[in-house]
């Protein structure tokens, strides 16, 4: 292709020079911007303008294609770590779930209920001391504190928080500082195992806090895509003892006692392990996500420097083309 130019020289004489292979560049002055760049007027070339982007940002921009290109392995070994133990996760919450039936089972067939006057409340919050898996930890957070709005608006007294999981901590530290009276860390480095579960629920009963109903907020396993945050519910001796059903049978003493403390301690198992494979499979959503967003940015990145690239070649060519024609 030829195309005629008109280059001004200090004589003020126009010549026509041929000039092959050159073509209008995509972008013209908005290429400077789109660099985030400043440039010098170029020489106008037939009614088109050509903004070159300097070395230095095309430094800058391969400096970026590299920097998101490490962060997109790191992402991917993520989630592939992710995958593979979202398997056994969820092997271990399909055998802890049968503890968590087996509660609702029980209070369902001897028809137990928190006592009518109940005011005292105990929120046990599910999460754990690990990010990087999507809104998790925020969705329990949110729970809460949308269930003591409820409370709150209701007139009843307000309700005692435990926090299972450094994450939620942060958030509800911050959101209800007063109703928080304890909290555990070094929670979600494994599968949880029931030794756990007796544990903090040992500790729990130790510090003798009131309650007449406990709340366990957790995040409840929907499917591979999905969670969804719940609350279920653990009576107390009390409510067992008042229960219609549960009063028929002779019972000796400490048993409905053992009972109390065994369903609390099934109840925080079953909710850890379902909170863990919920938490695992966020985890690998989310690094999934990260990865297809780093290879976008890594796709618009090299546009950009390629593009820089063509206008500081054609910015060349316009020079050479400027020097021969003043000769």
């Amino acid at each position: 292709m030829e195309v005629d130019t008109k280059l001004e020289a200090a004589t003020a004489r126009t010549r026509r020079v041929p000039v092959r292979g050159l073509s209008r560049p995509a972008g013209g002055p908005a290429l400077a911007t789109a660099l985030g760049v400043r440039c010098a007027a170029a020489p106008t070339l037939a009614g088109f303008h050509v903004s070159a982007a300097p070395q230095a940002s095309l430094r800058e921009l391969e400096a970026r294609v590299k920097s998101v290109k490490n962060i997109e392995k790191i992402t991917k070994s993520m989630k592939m770590i992710a995958a593979t133990r979202l398997g056994r996760a969820q092997r271990a919450m399909d055998s802890a779930v049968a503890f968590g039936d087996a509660n609702e089972e029980l209070f369902k067939q001897a028809e137990v209920e928190a006592p009518k006057d109940s005011e005292r409340e105990l929120f046990v919050v599910v999460s754990s001391d690990r990010g990087l898996c999507g809104g998790i930890h925020s969705s329990v957070s949110k729970k809460t504190r949308a269930a003591v709005a409820e409370l709150a608006k209701a007139g009843g007294e307000q309700p005692s928080i435990i926090v299972l999981g450094e994450k939620a901590k942060g958030q509800l530290s911050r959101a209800l500082p007063n109703n928080l009276v304890l909290s555990f860390n070094q929670i979600g480095k494994g599968v949880p195992t029931y030794e756990d579960a007796l544990a903090i629920s040992t500790t729990i009963l130790k510090h003798n806090i009131p309650f007449d109903k406990v709340n366990i907020v957790y995040n409840k396993y929907v499917s591979s895509l999905s969670f969804e945050s719940a609350i279920t519910t653990v009576h107390t001796e009390e409510a067992l003892l008042n229960a219609p059903k549960f009063g028929a049978y002779e019972i000796e003493e400490g048993v409905s006692r053992d009972l109390a403390e065994f369903s609390l301690t099934n109840s925080i198992f079953y909710t850890l392990v379902e909170g863990h494979a919920s938490e695992i499979n966020s985890r690998r959503n989310a690094m999934d996500n990260a990865s297809k967003n780093a290879g976008d940015m890594i796709t618009s990145l090299n546009l950009l420097y390629n593009r820089g690239r063509q206008a500081k070649i054609t910015n060349e060519l316009i020079d050479i083309i400027t020097g021969a024609s003043s000769l």
